[in-house]
């Protein structure tokens, strides 16, 4: 017999169709309830297209010190996917270095937005 798991993602917009609110959850994980979020990316593999599709939705309650963590964080665990993926070890810790050379760039920014 077949299983079936869901992961839902809500969003409310706003009258300029702007996400307010983002929620989320997946039972089989254990969000049973649902979970607010202030950003989410969603990326699928069109295998017909041979081609990346995504959705990228943030609320304005996301600060740019977040959307830099929320980025860093991304980079590190798709270097960590892909790893396990294709066992290619050396373009994962390029991949790694790069994630770790933006959030320093991403930090030197963030200094110069508070002067």
């Amino acid at each position: 017999m077949a299983n079936n798991s869901e992961i839902k993602i809500s969003v409310d917009l706003d009258n300029d169709k702007v996400p307010q609110k983002i929620e989320w959850l997946a039972a089989d994980g254990g969000i049973v309830k649902p979970k607010e979020a202030k950003a989410f990316m969603l990326s699928i593999w069109d295998g017909n297209e041979n081609t990346a599709l995504r959705i990228d939705l943030w609320t304005k309650k996301m600060m740019v010190d977040e959307m830099n963590d929320f980025f860093f964080q991304t980079m590190m665990t798709m270097a960590d996917t892909y790893g396990r993926a294709t066992n290619h070890t050396a373009l994962v810790g390029e991949m790694k270095k790069f994630a770790q050379d933006m959030k320093t760039k991403m930090e030197t920014e963030m200094q110069k937005d508070q002067l």
